[in-house]
């Protein structure tokens, strides 16, 4: 299980990594500042990170999904703002769109088939 965040995101995924460990359930947490910088490194670089034989993937981005599929792959879960944001304290926001170490952490098991 790979959970991949950029920015903010990356603690909302090491939260979840978190509970699915109290589960029993490993995870890997990929920061991804940049998709363009990691595509640009090479192909082994990109597989140690993101090991094509790891097909249970969670992708949040707290803004737009498009282009997250890529690293989701075929098997893989997108959590990304369908709709426009709203104005409120980030917690209510977050709970409001399900960003989430609970949803996150869902997520992982949804991908994982659990």
């Amino acid at each position: 299980m790979i959970l991949i965040g950029t920015g903010s995101e990356v603690a909302l995924c090491l939260a979840a990594r978190d509970q699915l460990a109290a589960e029993n359930i490993k995870a890997r947490v990929v920061s991804m500042p940049c998709r363009e910088l990691f595509d640009a490194q090479d192909e082994a670089y990109r597989e140690s990170v993101l090991p094509s034989s790891v097909t249970a993937r969670v992708t949040v981005e707290e803004a737009s999904p498009i282009g997250w599929d890529r690293y989701a792959g075929p098997k893989g879960i997108v959590l990304g703002m369908h709709t426009f944001g709203m104005s409120a304290p980030l917690k209510v926001v977050a709970e409001h769109f399900g960003f989430t170490p609970e949803r996150v952490a869902a997520a992982a098991k949804m991908a994982l088939g659990l």
